[in-house]
């Protein structure tokens, strides 16, 4: 699919985009714009993956122009760009907003003016049910990216969720690490919590799955593995050279005790894809999407949440090593 294309990342300085513009390379893609606000962040990828076919573009998805800009000549979208970070969305709301849906409706409107083929919005198991500003304006950017496949018949607009991706800047596992490094108490909000895990490859393959085989107006969720968040931590301090402390701190402004991927209003909806992935229609599906997927079998979950069948200590092990988190 990818051979020739022009591709646009938005936000693709970080974890994902550095794996999925390795992955999109093996394509042979005409052009790869990497679209990001950081300068030194753009420099430090261009060392680190070496290719003509990488453009470089400075930018922000608050700023319309800048993104009607970088779409020009475009085939394919991934929309990555976000304010992720829970605490920090809770007391700054308006700048979440700015980014994670003005920045979303700028990226569709400009896509569809220049007539891109397909775009991929990344979303999060918190736009689930929300409760904290982050996954409001999360569930906010999939509703505008599928309801836009009903503005043009040119481009098609696909959605997939995800979980926490083991290693990714800012994640709990290299958190929990640095805190057993530097030999202090590892501090976990709840010892009750429990989170969905996937790997940054197979965060990719949700990814490029989605953009190769979605028709537009779906939303794709792999089947990801859950645990609780003392278990990870007691598995870590496994391998810590000294003993470890943990200390429980209480949750932090927005936070959940368990996620949930796919909610109980959108089970009836929801069939299993294949082995790996869920596909979530929308409510009023186009004639196209009933066609697809109406003869897959429909999940018989009500909901889908982290706090069922959690790993055991072994298991979160193997995924750790799996994810390099592990020697």
């Amino acid at each position: 699919m990818f051979k020739g294309q022009t591709i646009l990342i938005t936000g693709a300085t970080g974890s994902w985009g550095y794996e999925l513009t390795r992955h999109l390379l093996r394509y042979q893609p005409k052009e790869i714009r990497i679209f990001s606000r950081n300068e030194f962040s753009q420099v430090t990828m261009g060392r680190f993956i070496r290719s003509s076919k990488l453009k470089f573009i400075i930018g922000d998805v608050r700023d319309r122009e800048s993104v009607q800009q970088a779409c020009r000549g475009v085939d394919t979208v991934f929309h990555l760009a976000a304010l992720k970070h829970v605490p920090i969305c809770e007391m700054q709301p308006d700048e979440a907003l700015k980014t994670n849906v003005l920045g979303t409706e700028n990226v569709i409107q400009a896509s569809i003016h220049h007539q891109v083929k397909k775009v991929i919005d990344v979303s999060t198991d918190k736009a689930v049910d929300p409760v904290n500003f982050y996954g409001m304006t999360k569930a906010f950017g999939e509703k505008l990216m599928i309801r836009a496949n009903d503005l043009t018949p040119s481009t098609r607009f696909v959605c997939i969720r995800g979980g926490n991706v083991l290693g990714t800047n800012g994640s709990v596992v290299p958190f929990f690490k640095k805190q057993i490094e530097d030999g202090g108490e590892v501090t976990l909000t709840s010892k009750m919590m429990t989170r969905f895990f996937l790997t940054i490859s197979e965060a990719i393959e949700l990814l490029i799955k989605a953009a190769i085989e979605s028709i537009g107006g779906e939303t794709f969720v792999m089947k990801m593995k859950t645990c609780r968040i003392l278990h990870l931590a007691e598995v870590l301090m496994r391998h810590a050279t000294h003993s470890v402390a943990i200390k429980e701190i209480g949750i932090r402004p927005g936070e959940k005790l368990h996620e949930v991927l796919v909610s109980a209003h959108e089970s009836p909806r929801t069939y299993r894809y294949n082995d790996q992935y869920y596909v979530i229609l929308p409510s009023h599906p186009s004639a196209e999407l009933s066609q697809q997927y109406g003869s897959l079998e429909k999940v018989r979950f009500q909901t889908y949440s982290s706090n069922a069948d959690p790993m055991s200590h072994d298991e979160i092990e193997a995924l750790l090593r799996q994810g390099g988190m592990l020697p």
